[in-house]
C-alpha cells in the first residue's frame, strides 16, 4: 500500500521532514519511491520556507491510490491540494491520565454490576439514596455527643 508520509531528517531536537511516497512496509526514514516535498516545523507558520510541495506529483500519486498520513493530510489540506481532513474529537485527551484510568475502571465495573437489573432498578435506588442521608445525619450527631462526654468521664 502506498503512503504519502513524512521522513525525518535533521539533527537531534532540530527536525526537518521530507514528504515522500513510500510503501507502507518500508521503515519511516528508510527506502522511499519519490520525494515530493519538505516540511520544516521549526519555522513560523507564515514563512514560505516552512512547506514546499510538488503539487503535480502529489496529485499524481493520490490518483494512483496513495493514502496520506494524518499529518501529511493536514499539510496538503492547508495547501489546498486536497480537502482539509476532519478533526478527530477525542475528549479524553483533555483529561489527566490518572483520572482517565479511574473513569475506565468505573466503566468496566459498572456494567458488570448493572447487567441484570432493568430500568426498574434506578427507581428503587432513588428513594434509598434520599433516605440514607437523613438516616446518617442523626447517627453522626449522636457519636459526637458521646465522644464529647466520654473524655470528660475519663478525666474524672
Amino acid at each position: 500500500m502506498l503512503k504519502l508520509r513524512l521522513s525525518r531528517g535533521g539533527t537531534k531536537k532540530r527536525p526537518v521532514y521530507k514528504v515522500v511516497v513510500a510503501d507502507s512496509r518500508f521503515a519511516r526514514d528508510g527506502r522511499f519511491i519519490e520525494k515530493v516535498g519538505f516540511f520544516n516545523p521549526l519555522l513560523p507558520k507564515d514563512k514560505k520556507e516552512r512547506v514546499g510541495l510538488e503539487a503535480e506529483r502529489i496529485k499524481y500519486w493520490l490518483g494512483q491510490g496513495a493514502k496520506p498520513t494524518t499529518r501529511v493530510a493536514r499539510i496538503l489540506g492547508e495547501n489546498e491540494l486536497m480537502p482539509m481532513p476532519v478533526n478527530g474529537n477525542n475528549p479524553n485527551k483533555a483529561i489527566p491520565k490518572k483520572e482517565r484510568n479511574k473513569k475506565e475502571e468505573d466503566k468496566t465495573e459498572a456494567p458488570k454490576a448493572d447487567a441484570a437489573p432493568t430500568a426498574e432498578a434506578p427507581k428503587e435506588e432513588a428513594p434509598k439514596a434520599d433516605a440514607a442521608p437523613a438516616a446518617e445525619a442523626p447517627k453522626e450527631e449522636a457519636p459526637k455527643a458521646d465522644a464529647a462526654e466520654a473524655p470528660k468521664e475519663e478525666k474524672k
